[in-house]
């Protein structure tokens, strides 16, 4: 189980308190990296959410016995997409989710992965991707994640066209 996640933004705060509208939790400031806050989802899992400022770089370090980590910040503050999302379970409805998302001015979209389950993206800033999952989309997730029906979906004779089918909806939007 995955407890926390770091992401970075031009805005750490703002994004830390719309994070916190979207998840029915909290933010406040990270008292350990100046600049930066978290978002507490309040839920019995310990569900965190740091938002550091754009640039900022994490690295070890064998002087610091509290964290362990040096956090250094970059004069390189350029806007890129990567390779990192998350996908969390939220009590928040959809539409919410889409008027929160909406009101920060984020791109926010609900996808649906080839009938197995939803999920709403939200691109934070409009460059970082995180995907949320309300209650009823978290089950259809849940229960497609479970080992028999993963089992059954790798089982599938035809897996190229399931892979044409995503090539399809990606090209689709």
């Amino acid at each position: 189980m995955i407890h926390h996640v770091s992401i970075s933004a031009h805005q750490p705060q703002q994004v830390a308190q719309v994070l916190a509208q979207l998840c029915q939790g909290q933010s406040a400031p990270f008292p350990y990296h100046e600049g930066s806050y978290i978002v507490l989802a309040l839920d019995p899992y310990g569900t965190m959410i740091e938002v550091l400022p754009q640039g900022t770089k994490l690295t070890p370090t064998s002087d610091d016995f509290v964290s362990g980590t040096t956090m250094v910040r970059s004069s390189d503050n350029t806007t890129s997409y990567n390779a990192f999302h998350a996908a969390f379970s939220v009590a928040t409805s959809e539409a919410t989710i889409h008027e929160i998302a909406t009101r920060a001015g984020w791109h926010v979209v609900t996808c649906d992965r080839l009938g197995y389950f939803s999920i709403i993206e939200v691109w934070v800033e409009n460059q970082q991707l995180i995907e949320l999952l309300p209650p009823k989309f978290a089950a259809q997730y849940i229960d497609f994640m479970q080992p028999q029906s993963l089992q059954q979906f790798l089982a599938l004779p035809d897996n190229e066209a399931v892979e044409e089918e995503v090539l399809k909806q990606n090209l689709s939007r």
